[in-house]
């Protein structure tokens, strides 16, 4: 009889064992075969698209300021530029660049009116404009305009002094556009390429005088913009694809009390409401 419950005993021991190897809960054993601790879980990385500035929160933000909202991202640059001249050849004269692209091209002249808000602006609101500078204008100063160029705005030629070319010969021509160059050059550090005659008054000779200095094409205009209203060339007083805007830098003696900035959105405001965006002249010239 105690045989008999010896070996029940001795096999409800074995299976005890077994159970306790197969739990993990007994022995050496039950520590090997025990699940590896996990690994703390690196810190979440938050998305690029998080971590980048929302840049159109940014722009309405910027915008707003101003009293104006967001343009539109204007059309990659052409692979061709439509405006060029040919080796050789006699300088283009333009008033608009042949393109299908809903965009127009704002240029500023002279440069008497040095006002600091719309340096602010310009940086603010990250439009392209295109300067046109005579010497007699921004002589004492040229360093206002070098903030604006460093923006990727455009440094062009006005003339030293302002002249009407069609009353000087192709010499005094020529000393009036490449002196200017020279200046220009010193103080930006680049030779200026594309060239306006003051009041749009120019001829053969203003043509051979920009073509000799190194100019690569004279621009003029379709539009000009006055205080609250543009001027327009065309009967539809409408803006057309590619066309040339003309504003200047003017202050309050100039605009009956209105400032630079706020002349400059009422241009963009005409510009948007017409359904249009800003493009880079020299990236079509």
């Amino acid at each position: 009889m105690t045989h008999g419950v010896d070996k029940k005993i001795a096999t409800w021991a074995a299976l005890t064992a077994a159970a306790l190897l197969i739990s993990g809960c007994g022995g050496s054993a039950g520590a090997d075969s025990a699940t590896a601790p996990t690994r703390p879980s690196s810190p979440t990385t938050a998305p690029a698209e998080a971590k980048a500035p929302d840049r159109a929160a940014e722009a309405s933000v910027a915008y707003r300021k101003w009293g104006l909202k967001p343009f539109a991202a204007p059309p990659a640059p052409p692979r061709t530029k439509p405006v060029t001249r040919k080796p050789g050849g006699p300088v283009p004269v333009i008033s608009e660049i042949p393109t299908t692209d809903k965009v127009v091209f704002i240029t500023i002249d002279d440069g008497a009116e040095k006002d600091p808000e719309f340096v602010q602006m310009m940086a603010d609101l990250k439009v392209p404009v295109t300067m046109f500078l005579t010497d007699s204008a921004v002589r004492a100063d040229y360093g206002y305009f070098k903030p604006l160029a460093a923006l990727g705005n455009g440094v062009a030629n006005h003339t030293l002094t302002h002249p009407n070319l069609r009353t000087l010969g192709r010499s005094a021509q020529r000393q009036e556009i490449c002196g200017q160059q020279t200046k220009l050059a010193q103080e930006y550090g680049t030779t200026p390429r594309l060239f306006r005659p003051p009041y749009g008054n120019w001829n053969e000779d203003t043509r051979a005088a920009a073509g000799s200095c190194g100019v690569d094409a004279i621009v003029l205009w379709r539009e000009s913009m006055q205080i609250t209203n543009m001027q327009y060339q065309r009967g539809d007083k409408k803006l057309h694809p590619g066309d040339i805007i003309l504003a200047h830098f003017r202050g309050p003696a100039e605009l009956k009390g209105t400032t630079m900035t706020r002349m400059t959105a009422n241009m963009l405001r005409h510009i948007q409401e017409q359904g249009f965006t800003v493009a880079r002249l020299e990236d079509y010239v």
